[in-house]
């Protein structure tokens, strides 16, 4: 069986990129979320196996998000999505409790890396 995945994201072609990945890959995308906010609820009520969670968001950024995911569920698995030149950021969410980051634009070897080394690592 897949395994369940939330994406967040305030761009939907970007969720709608991930999501291709993942479900010609096998993965089940159980949800989606526009913003920090709506993940942290989306979370709650879905508790998916993984987040892939962008960083610059409205209303709740990426990091914010990941630590009140994992302040929810200690063991979330949560990989980051960031655009280039985010380096400062992608090490304040690893510090947040983040397992990997993806930069954009996606390359699908790599994302399917990175959650797969985030729900068996």
């Amino acid at each position: 069986m897949g395994k369940n995945i939330l994406i967040v994201d305030d761009a939907a072609f970007m969720r709608m990129m991930i999501k291709d990945i993942l479900t010609k890959n096998g993965y089940v995308v159980v949800g989606e979320a526009e913003n920090g906010m709506a993940a942290v609820e989306k979370y709650k009520d879905l508790r998916p196996d993984l987040v892939t969670m962008d960083i610059t968001m409205p209303e709740m950024d990426g990091i914010t998000a990941v630590k009140e995911i994992k302040a929810i569920d200690a063991n979330a698995r949560i990989i980051m999505c960031s655009a280039m030149g985010q380096q400062a950021m992608v090490i304040d969410a690893i510090q947040a409790g983040a397992k990997d980051f993806v930069v954009k634009p996606f390359q699908p070897e790599r994302v399917l890396e990175a959650v797969s080394k985030a729900l068996n690592g």
